[in-house]
């Protein structure tokens, strides 16, 4: 029975997205379930009075015609109506007398029952599939501890900031997932600040801002995406800022995502923006080589795709700006093969990698190149430059001169006032390591790989 009328309501729902600007349909019904169909009564769980008044008010006639056409002319309708943990059924008196003519009885109950929170969370952004890297490091670590005890620990709110695709909307919302499972009964929200923003007029604009308050303040865990888009907005912010305090005050947790830092933002209030900073602003930079690499090999072993080294350091090299671009060259070369029944070879991922991403001439710079040798040799920084003698960083060095002698106009003096070494010792060293390469294969396949890395 369940199954029936998950059916027949989600072919309601098609029909009020057909009818309705997709802001309005996402705003009020998209997050609308039907939990009960029987003798002709219809049970429509919402989650406050607020969304049924609204509901009601601009939209019975089109949902009134749209029920009778799907559920039959006798349908009978209630809302059950999620507020402060619980959920109570309510008559809809406007229903009534719309489908009057019809049936002309709404039954109403009087019991009251716990029902699931709908936390608009998207289930596959979960920590599982976060592949942890540099660039997120600080922000993966603070959001499991977020996680396992949500508004206990110092990183409230966390504010998390960084370019488009790079991660923040889904480990915000994998911080949400790993809340509902390791507390099923916590009240965890997902809300865009667009869609806040249309609430919030909607309630203002049917003298519901109280109804409106009461939702969002009885949230355990609220995750505002895109928090820029709240900038000279006054009156949302103003709300905001009470529905801030309140759960900040309650030891709730507040996730907070944006483009730019809490410093960057313009139009924010003073206020609002100080409080962005109480807990922990972490940035999501660019992936670096590494994470790219380690995202591609993740997702083609999760398709049970098989991909060259070769294929997988050529786009790791070449998709350099988002994981979004990553994913969606991943995709488009699955697409290719699949549609012309043809392998994935090179010819094939330089077609699709040019159509999707802007190709530029690798340009170096000697600090580019000091990053990338230290990252992959794994040795400090400080090295390059050290007056010592050891092994690893002799090596470390001289990877590094070469290098730069390779992939850069450089000469001799300057490639010397990047290591501190003089012009003959630099000289000495770049024959030595050639030297060296002509039979050290080990020594051949660490510059070959850090050569990838740089996107060579």
């Amino acid at each position: 029975m369940q199954d029936n009328v998950n059916i027949l309501w989600a072919e309601c729902q098609q029909v009020l997205r057909d009818n309705l600007p997709q802001s309005a349909y996402q705003t009020w019904f998209a997050p609308v379930t039907a939990i009960q169909w029987e003798n002709n009564v219809l049970v429509l769980q919402v989650k406050s009075q607020f969304v049924v008044e609204y509901i009601e008010e601009n939209y019975l006639d089109l949902l009134s015609r749209v029920l009778r056409k799907v559920f039959g002319p006798k349908v009978q309708l209630e809302y059950r109506i999620l507020m402060a943990g619980s959920s109570i059924d309510v008559p809809s008196e406007s229903m009534h007398h719309v489908m009057a003519a019809a049936s002309p009885v709404v039954r109403t109950q009087s019991n009251t029952m716990v029902e699931a929170w709908d936390s608009q969370l998207n289930a596959q952004y979960t920590f599982d599939n976060f592949i942890k890297g540099e660039p997120n490091k600080l922000a993966r670590a603070a959001a499991v501890e977020i996680a396992k005890n949500p508004g206990k620990t110092i990183f409230n709110p966390l504010f998390l900031f960084g370019g488009s695709g790079v991660g923040k909307t889904h480990l915000a919302t994998a911080i949400g997932n790993e809340v509902c499972r390791l507390n099923p009964e916590a009240r965890v929200l997902y809300v865009t600040a667009n869609t806040f923003k249309l609430q919030f007029q909607d309630a203002v604009n049917h003298n519901r801002v109280p109804d409106f308050l009461m939702f969002y303040q009885s949230v355990d865990v609220l995750i505002v995406d895109d928090i820029q888009y709240f900038a000279d907005l006054k009156g949302t912010q103003d709300t905001f800022f009470q529905i801030f305090n309140h759960l900040q005050q309650s030891h709730k947790q507040l996730i907070l995502t944006s483009d730019r830092s809490p410093m960057e933002l313009r139009g924010v209030q003073d206020r609002l923006l100080s409080r962005f900073k109480w807990g922990l602003a972490a940035e999501i930079t660019r992936p670096d080589y590494q994470l790219r690499h380690d995202i591609l090999l993740y997702r083609i072993k999760k398709d049970g795709v098989k991909l060259s080294e070769d294929i997988i350091n050529y786009i790791a090299s070449n998709v350099t700006d988002n994981v979004r671009d990553l994913e969606g060259v991943l995709a488009s070369l699955l697409a290719y093969s699949t549609l012309t029944d043809s392998p994935i070879n090179m010819a094939l991922t330089e077609r699709v990698v040019g159509r999707l991403v802007e190709l530029h001439p690798k340009t170096y710079a000697a600090k580019d190149i000091v990053s990338t040798v230290c990252e992959r040799l794994n040795v400090p920084e400080k090295v390059i430059t050290a007056r010592t003698r050891q092994r690893e960083a002799v090596r470390a060095r001289n990877i590094v001169m070469y290098l730069i002698k390779k992939y850069t106009d450089s000469s001799l003096s300057q490639i010397g006032a990047v290591v501190h070494r003089d012009h003959a010792t630099v000289a000495y060293s770049l024959n030595a390591i050639e030297d060296l390469m002509s039979y050290d294969a080990v020594l051949r396949q660490e510059i070959a790989s850090i050569e990838r890395a740089l996107g060579r």
